[in-house]
């Protein structure tokens, strides 16, 4: 049994997603947005039990938010932040819940309907929608411009939908056509005229980063009450990327100095430096300044520097370390995509 407690309050109550059942008596998916304090809890545990399948919801706190919101004990876990996660690992799916920061997006289904529908044979990912992640793209400008215009009601504020240039930069950038504006460069839109709008476009240079929902995603979070975050995003269109890095020790060791130093997001982070020429730690890519993200496969958010060591030394010959250059962290950071998110990626 594997116990899991994350962190966690809940704002909105789940929501459910409409679904032809055909009569199998296979009920409906529950959606529900969850957000913390760094010191409050989910108000669960996500159990792996012998002679059941699925994920399970278990030990819901007495009068916790999510008891009083409706999740329920024996209820199954399918997505994590859009992920389809019923045929993962168990400890890959606490990961992904741990990894998720301040706010995470769970899908459950209730435990009698999910085995009724594993006993039907049932692929449980055809009971969820196929995309429900907004983007995130970063437009580099060209000579035509971004590639987008933007069209908004007379008298409206906030309501902002784009026009897409096949070919150009924002449809490179993976902008779909079509789609709603709901931030700009990290800030929400939500107050903005079109004037203002436009105004901070110019003064965004050469380039821009949009967080974008298509109509049928937009349409998924208005109708049930959630609020779109960038925490939520695809983040796969990026130029800026996580990396993982699996060292194997040599004879002279990995190669590589551990330090914790001063994070430019503010707090602490763990940091890669003094990478010796030719040694394991250089073969795999590795790069001064690189921020370390996880190891071996696990988040270490909130872990210090002894508690990072010990983890990297846990596993006697190698290791696995997901990093992050300092560009592309500050690029997160201004975008309100934290590292403990990347990692989750």
């Amino acid at each position: 049994k594997f116990e899991f407690d994350p962190k966690v309050g809940i704002d909105n109550p789940a929501l459910t997603l409409t679904e032809d059942t055909d009569g199998e008596g296979v009920g409906e998916p529950r959606f529900y947005l969850l957000t913390k304090e760094s010191t409050e809890t989910f108000g669960f545990c996500l159990h792996e039990e012998l002679g059941c399948q699925g994920h399970i919801i278990r030990q819901i706190e007495l009068g916790g938010v999510a008891q009083r919101r409706g999740l329920q004990d024996g209820d199954r876990l399918l997505q994590v932040n859009g992920h389809f996660v019923d045929h993962m690992d168990h400890l890959r799916v606490v990961q992904k819940i741990k990894s998720s920061g301040n706010q995470v997006l769970l899908a459950v289904l209730d435990g009698d309907s999910y085995e009724a529908a594993k006993s039907l044979g049932r692929d449980l990912s055809q009971l969820l929608p196929d995309d429900i992640r907004p983007r995130l793209c970063h437009i580099m400008r060209d000579k035509s411009g971004f590639g987008f215009t933007v069209s908004c009601p007379e008298g409206t504020k906030g309501t902002f939908q784009l026009s897409v240039l096949q070919d150009g930069p924002a449809d490179r950038a993976g902008v779909p056509p079509g789609s709603w504006l709901l931030e700009l460069n990290g800030d929400s839109v939500k107050s903005y005229s079109h004037t203002q709008l436009t105004k901070k476009l110019k003064q965004s240079g050469n380039r821009v980063t949009l967080l974008v929902a298509s109509s049928a995603v937009e349409e998924f979070y208005r109708l049930r009450g959630l609020r779109v975050t960038a925490a939520l995003a695809d983040t796969s269109r990026l130029p800026f990327k996580v990396r993982e890095l699996h060292l194997v020790k040599g004879p002279a060791g990995y190669g590589f100095l551990l330090k914790e130093d001063d994070c430019s997001s503010g707090g602490v982070g763990q940091f890669l430096w003094e990478v010796d020429a030719g040694l394991p730690a250089e073969r795999a890519g590795m790069k001064e300044g690189d921020r370390v993200l996880a190891v071996n496969g696990e988040s270490i958010e909130g872990l210090d520097h002894e508690q990072t060591v010990h983890r990297i030394r846990a596993r006697e010959d190698e290791v696995t370390l997901l990093v992050i250059d300092p560009a592309s962290d500050e690029f997160y950071h201004s975008v309100g995509f934290g590292g403990s998110a990347l990692a989750g990626e």
